[in-house]
C-alpha cells in the first residue's frame, strides 16, 4: 500500500504531479477561493486547491521513491507550510532521505521531525 492510500485513503490520480502548475481557472465563487492565487502549501496533487495539498505532495514524491515507498510506520502531516513527520523510521538514514525529499517539493519550507523516532 502506497502512501497516499494509506494516509489519505487515495489512488494516485492519473494527472497527479509532486509540483504541478496551479490551474488556471476562473476564481471559484462557490468556496471563495482564488484559484489564481493558491498558496504553494494549498496546491493540490493537479493543480486544484487543497487544504492537505502539502502533504499529499510529499506523500507522492515518498510513494515516486523506491527507498522510501515501503515504509509504513511514519505519517506525513503539515502545519501551514512546515511537513510534519511523526511516527518510527527505520534509520538516521532513511529519515535523511526524507527531510531532503519533503524540503524538494515546492511549498515546503521545513520539515519538523520532532515526533518521528529511529526504530
Amino acid at each position: 500500500m502506497g502512501w497516499l492510500q494509506r494516509l489519505f485513503g487515495m489512488e494516485k490520480p492519473e494527472n497527479a504531479e509532486v509540483n504541478p502548475t496551479p490551474q488556471s481557472i476562473a476564481p471559484d465563487t462557490s468556496s471563495n477561493v482564488d484559484t489564481q492565487s493558491i498558496p504553494p502549501e494549498r496546491l493540490g496533487l493537479s493543480g486544484e486547491y487543497d487544504q492537505s495539498g502539502l502533504a499529499k505532495r510529499v506523500a507522492l514524491a515518498f510513494d515516486q521513491d523506491p527507498q522510501l515507498d515501503d515504509v509504513n510506520t511514519l505519517w506525513v502531516a503539515q502545519t501551514g507550510s512546515t511537513v510534519v513527520l511523526k511516527g518510527t523510521v527505520p534509520s538516521q538514514e532513511i529519515l535523511n532521505k526524507m527531510v531532503s525529499v519533503a524540503n524538494s517539493v515546492n511549498g515546503a519550507t521545513d520539515v519538523d521531525t520532532n515526533q518521528a523516532t529511529i526504530g
